[in-house]
């Protein structure tokens, strides 16, 4: 506990209940999951930048979200492995806590910002194919990139900005394996009403900023496609669009239980399985969702490996 009017210079991460045994086993299947999102991830960055096929803005979009997905993870899991090989709770300096949480923050928010341009993406390509290499040509598609990144990152200033400016007097304690900004908010002896408000219409225009545009365009996909008369055709073009739109269900699912909420200061418990999923689990998903479901890239990591194995045997 800290005194009543001084502030915390540092916090201790409380990290996961249960025995030693239980973390080792924990550690094990975080690092597992860890270790399988960041190869695959890397190859999907790696086929869509070598591959001629997967030269079309779909791939170039899905690089630059196995990016952030690889920069996300990164940011929390290794603390949290770290953590969970301590025997006691797990020091993290305020400068590290206030980047954490930035860089957690502005990547997820640059995530959803490209998700939005990617559902626009498989709209130009269903809806309206022979305009599709004029619309999203490469200039293009480079800005909406652009402009997702430099969103993402001057969007999540000021909240962070704000959590920190408050005095943490109750306790230096978090309640998670990472700064999470509900539990930070727990600790400080501010009234914190109006910031969580504030907090609250700044998740709803991010996700649903991004949402709307999705759902419009899925609504128009699917009228489209339900149009085609042949099965064939149906399941072609589905196929294009089934990828991302599993991928929204899950970031926009777990994220809309996370954020969009107007008391941030929610169970810890309930924050620590919310943010798993958003840390660990979906990051390790994405790989697997954008391959299995799709044929060029199932094609180019075949002939990769089959290239690979060629430089092996000469």
């Amino acid at each position: 506990m800290l005194g009543n009017h001084s502030s915390a210079t540092e916090f201790y991460l409380l990290g996961f209940p249960g025995s030693r045994e239980l973390h080792h086993i924990l550690f094990a299947v975080f690092f597992f999951f860890y270790s399988v999102t960041l190869m695959g991830n890397m190859v999907i960055i790696v086929i869509v930048c070598v591959d001629r096929r997967l030269q079309s803005p779909m791939y170039f979009f899905l690089g630059h979200l196995s990016a952030l997905e690889i920069l996300v993870t990164t940011i929390i899991v290794p603390v949290m492995l770290w953590g969970l090989l301590l025997p006691g709770m797990q020091t993290i300096s305020l400068a590290a806590c206030v980047t954490q949480l930035f860089l957690y923050l502005s990547l997820g928010t640059t995530e959803f910002a490209l998700l939005g341009a990617m559902a626009v993406d498989r709209y130009v390509a269903v809806c309206n194919p022979l305009r599709y290499d004029i619309i999203m040509n490469s200039r293009t598609c480079i800005w909406v990139v652009i402009m997702s990144w430099v969103f993402g990152f001057l969007f999540q200033i000021w909240p962070v900005y704000a959590t920190f400016q408050l005095t943490f007097c109750k306790s230096n304690v978090v309640n998670n394996f990472f700064c999470d900004r509900g539990q930070l908010l727990k600790l400080s002896c501010n009234n914190t009403l109006f910031i969580e408000f504030i907090l609250f219409l700044m998740a709803v225009f991010v996700l649903f900023g991004s949402l709307i545009p999705t759902i419009i365009s899925y609504s128009y996909i699917i009228s489209t496609i339900l149009r085609i008369p042949s099965a064939s055709g149906r399941r072609k073009a589905f196929s294009t669009c089934a990828s991302h739109f599993t991928c929204v269900v899950i970031g926009y699912g777990s994220c809309l239980f996370l954020y969009v909420k107007p008391k941030q200061t929610q169970a810890a418990d309930y924050n620590r399985v919310v943010s798993l999923m958003v840390s660990v689990v979906t990051p390790f998903l994405n790989p697997f969702i954008f391959t299995l479901r799709n044929d060029k890239v199932i094609e180019a990591l075949r002939d990769g490996a089959k290239h690979w194995c060629q430089l092996f045997r000469n």
